[in-house]
């Protein structure tokens, strides 16, 4: 079930609240443009200004509209881990199929601060567990060697690798084969990824291009290189300008231009600049989203 593409969806807003519509809607234009799965809640969705009655209503609302069709990930992670604890109990009563937890951001844990976090996790939940790896966001990085270590657990799964460092993404795959799954969370180097073992990526970019992202994951399984290369430099410009801003907000405007959500951010996010919403409008105009 964990391979392809998975699009770490946005949380809609309207008037500071969660759009519940607008949320579905969002989750049916995924599934029809052939995602293979859905992340609920992740740092895309604004898990961090969430309430924790909000994150749950969430999860379950993704849960319900998805009705197994795809997968659904939830996200989970806290640099709390009785609240990583709670939030991951929770997708596993809910019914989801994966939880993603990113590693503790701010304190900085130790290494084995970290292996002792997701083991706590581990040894008192059921549900599979996808650990998430993004130095530049949480100021930790998750060693290959402590990867490795969390094998033990039978249900951490796989790891998100947002390092953008190929070469410690082929050392987890040295150290941990095919029992811990090598997922992308850099839209930039998916492609790569899955050349050296990788099985699919967590996207920001399908949030608007679901059925391309999804298509260049599977040319490569179908062993079309030629195909995945052309629609990974197809997605490129427009993957650049999902980061002109801080990650959700491009991917919010892009939404909203394409007459599906308000746009909303939560503070401390911001809305675009006028000069950044205008270079995004220009990309999102020659991709053929919006006239």
């Amino acid at each position: 079930m964990l391979k392809g593409a998975f699009t770490a969806i946005v949380t809609p807003f309207k008037n500071g609240q969660f759009d519940e519509g607008a949320y579905r809607e969002l989750i049916e234009f995924q599934i029809q443009g052939g995602i293979h799965g859905i992340v609920s809640v992740g740092t895309t969705g604004e898990s961090a200004t969430l309430s924790h009655a909000e994150h749950k209503r969430v999860v379950e609302t993704c849960i319900d509209q998805v009705k197994k069709r795809v997968p659904v990930v939830a996200g989970t992670g806290s640099n709390n881990t009785a609240e990583s604890l709670d939030l991951t109990k929770h997708a596993q009563g809910a019914g989801a199929d994966y939880s993603l937890m990113i590693t503790p951001y701010y304190n900085k844990p130790t290494q084995e601060g970290l292996y002792q976090h997701y083991k706590t996790v581990a040894t008192q939940t059921r549900i599979p567990i996808i650990v998430y790896n993004v130095p530049g966001r949480t100021s930790v990085n998750l060693l290959p060697e402590t990867v490795a270590r969390l094998r033990e657990f039978p249900t951490i799964v796989a790891i998100k690798e947002a390092t953008g460092d190929l070469k410690q993404c082929a050392k987890v795959y040295e150290l941990c084969g095919d029992r811990i799954t090598l997922i992308s969370g850099d839209d930039f180097t998916v492609l790569p990824l899955l050349a050296i073992g990788g099985q699919g990526v967590i996207s920001v970019v399908s949030n608007v291009v679901p059925g391309d992202m999804a298509g260049m994951c599977t040319a490569f399984f179908n062993g079309d290189l030629a195909k995945a290369r052309q629609l990974h430099y197809k997605m490129w410009p427009l993957m650049e300008a999902m980061f002109y801003e801080t990650n959700p907000a491009p991917a919010k405007t892009a939404l909203k231009m394409m007459g599906k959500i308000t746009g909303e951010v939560r503070q401390p996010l911001w809305p675009m600049s006028a000069a950044n919403e205008d270079k995004l409008r220009k990309v999102m105009q020659k991709y053929g989203l919006i006239k």
